[in-house]
């Protein structure tokens, strides 16, 4: 059933948009990822202009989170202090981002701009995940060869974060940091959500775990908090300045997801952590590679050169 989306200009079967939302909902499931930097690049492998994707991409990333969030919230592991910090930083991000990438829009140079964003943090974070990934799964094998846990007791040292001015205690997270580096996340990460659509979970729950020193239980949950509050105050500066949301493809996807999420969390509960990490991994660099090729074999608009004013 082919269905006209007014902002996205392009007439797309009704059930492709149905499938790619279950698929990365069934992905959502599976890896406990947002699953925004795989949805907006599957969009744009479909025809839909990369503005329009990254806009409408954070409507599906705003539900899901807000759903995850809740079951957190009654497991106490959302530091709201700490999401409240990042969730400052974030708003800065968010317009300094859409700045950016209104300014960008208006030289007709942003389609390019958000692929190449894409191939970039995808090619690195695909890269250290496999890498990573690859650890872990040896460390496992020896582990259960030796007959003894593959989780290994890490004790916390002393860093950058702790010596910095500006110091507040976040009692959840058990921290007593600067609140300079969760800021700085929090602008880095909005920049991000503006740009390139995602909800910036895949840096960072990273940067909260080696750069702040969170506890692991407590990070998904408090980047959850704050990405719900920072797409969605994207998505709204979006809509307003550019009028690139497509409602009616973010319905779509919403519904595909909502399907494809419950599928997934089955799946995932049957495969081991470092599995469902490398297989991800995989996922990312795949996608990785097929914008870049895009990139370097099929430009979206080809150029001639000639003499101004003389014929070709």
């Amino acid at each position: 059933m082919q269905i006209y989306l007014p902002i996205a200009e392009v007439s797309v079967n009704a059930y492709l948009l149905l499938g790619l939302g279950g698929i990365v909902g069934v992905l959502s499931g599976m890896f406990g990822v947002g699953g925004g930097f795989l949805m907006t690049p599957l969009l744009f492998f479909i025809g839909i202009p990369p503005a329009v994707a990254v806009a409408t991409g954070t409507n599906q990333i705003v539900a899901s989170s807000f759903s995850a969030v809740l079951a957190h919230l009654r497991r106490k592991t959302v530091d709201l202090k700490m999401g409240t910090v990042l969730l400052g930083g974030g708003m800065i991000g968010a317009g300094i981002g859409v700045l950016v990438f209104n300014y960008l829009k208006a030289l007709g140079q942003v389609d390019l701009l958000v692929t190449l964003f894409y191939v970039f943090f995808l090619g690195i974070i695909g890269t250290m995940m496999f890498i990573e990934s690859l650890t872990a799964i040896r460390k496992a094998r020896r582990a259960r060869k030796a007959g003894t846990s593959a989780a290994a007791s890490k004790r916390r040292h002393r860093n950058w974060v702790h010596v910095m001015p500006f110091k507040m205690r976040f009692r959840v997270s058990g921290l007593y940091i600067s609140i300079i580096p969760p800021v700085l996340i929090g602008v880095s990460v909005g920049i991000l959500t503006a740009i390139m659509g995602v909800g910036g979970g895949f840096i960072m729950v990273p940067a909260m775990i080696y750069l702040l020193g969170m506890p692991t239980k407590v990070v998904i949950g408090t980047s959850l908090f704050q990405i719900i509050f920072v797409t969605a105050f994207t998505m709204m500066l979006h809509a307003v300045t550019n009028q690139t949301v497509d409602v009616i493809l973010g319905v779509l996807l919403l519904l595909g997801g909502v399907i494809g999420a419950q599928i997934g969390a089955r799946i995932g509960v049957k495969l081991r952590a470092e599995q469902l990490r490398i297989l991800l991994a995989i996922l990312v660099l795949a996608v990785c590679g097929k914008l870049a090729l895009d990139l370097l074999l099929m430009p979206r608009e080809l150029y001639s050169i000639g003499a101004e004013g003389g014929g070709a």
